[in-house]
């Protein structure tokens, strides 16, 4: 299944996140855990279009890419990024400056 993710989601996994070395999956060795159950969504490589750039940031700082994650792992989401808003207050605080540096400026 595929799901659109927002950058600056979080998420929180079943269990801890593992990822694919490349070589496969070693569970008798473990090296894929990650140690982590929660991660935030993020977008990496943008200026790389031949790359790939859905990727989780891990609270240790990690980065890892999506593609790089082993299949049959679950999560939710924990909450979504802010989204900027704009109130009337900050219309009107915004064309109040904008006055005054015309003013200013001798406009």
């Amino acid at each position: 299944m595929a799901v659109c993710l927002l950058p600056g989601t979080e998420l929180a996994f079943e269990k801890r996140v593992e990822r694919d070395h490349g070589y496969g999956r070693l569970p008798s060795m473990q090296v894929g855990k990650l140690g982590h159950q929660v991660a935030r969504f993020r977008k990496v490589n943008e200026g790389c279009p031949n790359a790939h750039h859905d990727a989780l940031e891990f609270p240790d700082g990690q980065i890892v890419l999506v593609t790089r994650l082993c299949e049959g792992q679950n999560a939710t989401v924990l909450q979504l990024p802010p989204s900027p808003r704009v109130t009337n207050d900050a219309v009107e605080q915004n064309a109040h400056i904008s006055h005054r540096l015309r003013a200013a400026c001798g406009y």
